[in-house]
């Protein structure tokens, strides 16, 4: 029997490769005779890039960048042995880089980005994987798109400030110092909001006031942001605003989409692509996935709502293990997990159900009850 175990992590207990090799463990007690190949997954937010540089082997490489208010700042990425780097827009434009009293989206800027971009251009790298979740930006991509070579000129000739405010002296736009390198660049983004870039349900006033907009400078991004999109327009004909995920990171969807030519996609649907999961579907018997609480949202656009779906489309049986379940996870059911089982198997307080050991164990026990009676069933 060859069993393939994509389970997502038990966030503050088990990682993803964790918990698959726990599956393992136990599944091989009671079935010593299975083939178990574990791989790790993520449905695009945290810990999307430690997942791909675990499944892609890569190497972390740390660059000096400015960070949402221009500061210097170190950030990091990774690069895998066929040289894709993989990014978090949030290492270097991330929310959680700044204090709350210095949340400002009509100051922070993207500019950071471009830079880590730019080094792993200048280390060689051509393909680009990157989760733009957490932005505390605005700026539509504009300073990223600066970093890159891209001139944002106001009336004077003079580079724009940074920030969302720096767009409402917008004038022209110029591609002469954009990197040459670029134009051989390939990018994938794991984007997992469908706002578009402007309007009501655009980025600045849907994801603004979490940044620190007030409902005044809300009206003013969202028009600066309208400008931008009319000037990219005139040099990007096919640029759309309206583009569901243009909005994400506060524009910067818009500037990936517009200027770099990028694939916007759901994280879960970038990761097992890249990880190349059904391929290894084909070759499996049963498919394992879960993740640390199974309910109705497992199924919608998250990891192991992925993984059945994949499973699914090859005929594939697909089990799966939690810490919890609720009771609308029976939905799941009608979404291809055809079974689904809760690890802990006693009283017991939610810390001590989370302490990494015992949910090891009980992982393990879980998945080697439930492959001894398959076993049993097949000698039948």
């Amino acid at each position: 029997m060859k069993v393939l175990i994509a389970i997502d992590s038990f966030k503050g207990s088990l990682t993803s490769r964790e918990a698959g090799m726990a599956a393992a463990e136990g599944i091989k007690r009671a079935y010593p005779e299975a083939q178990c190949e574990v791989l790790t997954v993520a449905d695009g937010g945290e810990g999307t890039v430690a997942t791909l540089m675990t499944a892609l082997h890569g190497q972390t490489v740390t660059v000096k960048v400015s960070d949402p208010l221009g500061r210097r700042t170190e950030c990091s990425y990774g690069i895998t042995p066929d040289g894709t780097a993989l990014m978090e827009m949030s290492s270097a434009a991330g929310i959680t880089l700044l204090k709350k009293e210095e949340l400002n989206p009509m100051k922070t800027t993207t500019y950071g980005v471009g830079e880590m971009i730019k080094d792993a251009i200048e280390r060689g790298c051509r393909r680009f994987l990157m989760g733009i979740g957490g932005s505390a930006t605005n700026d539509g991509g504009a300073g990223m798109l600066q970093a890159l070579g891209f001139s944002l000129f106001d009336e004077k000739g003079k580079d724009i400030s940074f920030g969302a405010e720096g767009l409402s002296s917008l004038h022209s736009i110029s591609e002469a110092g954009v990197m040459k390198e670029l134009s051989e660049c390939y990018f994938r983004i794991a984007c997992d909001v469908t706002n578009p870039l402007c309007g009501e349900n655009g980025c600045s006033a849907v994801f603004g006031p979490q940044k620190g907009a007030t409902p005044e400078t809300v009206n003013k991004m969202d028009s600066y942001l309208l400008r931008f999109a009319e000037k990219t327009k005139k040099i990007r004909p096919l640029s759309d605003k309206d583009f569901p995920g243009t909005g994400a990171a506060g524009g910067l969807g818009f500037a990936f989409k517009a200027y770099l030519d990028a694939e916007l996609l759901s994280g879960i649907d970038l990761i097992l692509e890249e990880i190349h999961i059904e391929e290894k579907i084909k070759d499996a018997d049963i498919v394992i996935t879960g993740e640390g609480r199974i309910d109705s949202q497992t199924v919608m656009g998250k990891a192991p709502g992925g993984v059945a779906e994949k499973a699914k489309k090859h005929g594939k049986p697909v089990l799966a293990f939690s810490g919890a379940v609720t009771k609308d996870a029976v939905f799941c059911n009608e979404k291809g997990i055809d079974a689904f089982f809760p690890i802990v198997r006693g009283i017991t307080t939610l810390e001590k159900a989370m302490e990494r050991e015992a949910a090891y164990a009980n992982m393990a026990d879980s998945a080697e009850q439930v492959f001894r009676l398959i076993k049993s069933v097949e000698g039948i």
